[in-house]
């Protein structure tokens, strides 16, 4: 789903005679556009080459000339780029533009042509555009946009995407949306993008997650994994004649990779973000689905989700050999070890329904 197409280097612009790494070709470039507002079919290669070329530039200024990255904001250029995503032009150039931005901002090393390329907002309009995500090819270079995106924030460069006065902060919002994915890569890309936001010390971004994201996302998170638990288990059931090997690898291995996620999470050690997180995994998935599972498997009737004996042992041992919070796997131990299992479920269950009141 990755793959990328065909090389973009060398697009069909002008002679051999021009050299296409000057600012002067920046210039040339800048006329095409000026004169090509409109995407036909007739001029559609003609853009898509165009903007490759001026990726191209930008990517030799970055490390060369400066003066192209004065003319790309003097003359507004990415608004050229916004256009023509805005003329609904097919999922063809689309396709191409989303994987030229990627390599743009995979490539650019300085931190004032990276202020350059963000600065005007125009990267949060793209990413904010209401593309066609049932096209894999353009929901995959999307999320890796996304994904690259988040590779370069930092205390400095989290003002362009966070906006503490209108409480927005598209580039996580939007990648959040893509959570539970059917396509495994989107949903690692959406993981990646997450943890490499609350890795940046900002404090009121981080506030701004806590309070407007935190319990949606991780509650939902959370029901994610539970269901994939029961669907792990499901699958354990019914394979008497061992013939669903391969379906059961698969699903021990994407539980071990949530797992993981949730411990990267912890160890990043953001308090706030920590204490909700902790919260719902013990009161909404490990104690109610794993650890209530421990408990007299014959009782018929109950309404309350089960996991099988051996199943639930298992994924505990993974949770203890995996998550290294303590607040959290002391708590887990501590239920396991000392604590009635029947209790314990009744006030689970009602810390849920407070918690639902209140959010």
């Amino acid at each position: 789903m990755f793959g990328r197409s065909r090389s973009w280097v060398g697009g069909g612009h002008g002679k051999s005679s021009r050299n296409i790494h000057s600012l002067d070709h920046l210039k040339y470039l800048y006329h095409v556009l000026t004169k090509n507002t409109t995407v036909t079919e007739q001029n559609r290669n003609l853009l898509v080459e165009t903007i490759r070329s001026i990726t191209e530039i930008l990517i030799w200024g970055d490390q060369n000339d400066s003066s192209v990255f004065d003319f790309f904001l003097e003359k507004n250029m990415f608004v050229f780029f916004l256009n023509i995503l805005r003329q609904k032009s097919g999922r063809y150039v689309c396709v191409q533009l989303l994987q030229t931005l990627n390599i743009l901002f995979e490539n650019i090393s300085h931190e004032t042509s990276l202020y350059y390329l963000l600065s005007n907002n125009y990267v949060n309009s793209i990413i904010v555009h209401k593309f066609d995500f049932s096209d894999e090819e353009i929901m995959a270079y999307y999320i890796s946009f996304l994904k690259t995106l988040s590779l370069k924030l930092n205390n400095h460069t989290v003002h362009f995407f966070y906006n503490e006065h209108t409480n927005d902060f598209a580039l996580y919002t939007e990648a959040i949306k893509f959570f539970n994915h059917p396509e495994s890569m989107v949903r690692i890309a959406v993981r990646t993008i997450t943890l490499n936001v609350y890795k940046v010390d900002n404090q009121a971004m981080l506030h701004y997650i806590r309070d407007k994201t935190a319990v949606p996302y991780f509650s939902n998170l959370v029901w994610f994994i539970g269901s994939h638990v029961i669907e792990l288990d499901n699958c354990v059931q019914t394979d008497e004649e061992h013939r669903n090997r391969g379906k059961l690898s698969d699903l021990v291995a994407e539980h071990l990779d949530h797992l993981h996620y949730l411990n990267d999470i912890l160890i990043i050690n953001c308090e706030f973000l920590n204490d909700v997180l902790t919260d719902h995994l013990l009161n909404r998935l490990f104690l109610p689905l794993y650890v209530y599972s421990l408990e007299n498997q014959d009782k018929g009737g109950e309404q309350r989700p089960k996991i099988s004996l051996p199943v639930s042992l298992y994924l505990l041992s993974q949770v203890f050999l995996i998550i290294h919070h303590a607040p959290l796997v002391n708590s887990l131990a501590e239920v396991i070890l000392n604590g009635d299992l029947s209790e314990m479920y009744a006030k689970t269950e009602q810390d849920v329904q407070r918690s639902c009141v209140s959010h």
